[in-house]
């Protein structure tokens, strides 16, 4: 299934947590940080927020930020143009 945003949402794979320490040491699911970046998947409609995010883009969100989805097993994030708080370069 391909999902194609409307208007001012971008679709994002979130990145995953760390599995080990630098050291080597595996971290346990309750002590995981989940981080609030992802990979760009697909851009809305919007022409003007085409212009600022791209896919491919690595982006910033807030903790509470978007609708979290699952597509063929897989866990996406839809957001709003305003979640979205910078472009990692």
């Amino acid at each position: 299934m391909k999902i194609k945003p409307l208007d001012e949402r971008v679709l994002i794979k979130p990145k995953s947590e760390e599995e080990k320490t630098a050291s080597g040491l595996i971290i346990p699911d309750t002590a995981k940080e989940k981080k609030y970046q992802g990979d760009v998947i697909a851009v809305g409609t919007d022409k003007e927020l085409q212009e600022v995010v791209k896919v491919g883009d690595v982006v910033l969100y807030g903790r509470y930020a978007g609708d979290e989805i699952k597509v063929d097993g897989e866990d996406y994030i839809l957001l709003s143009r305003k979640d979205i708080l910078a472009i990692v370069k």
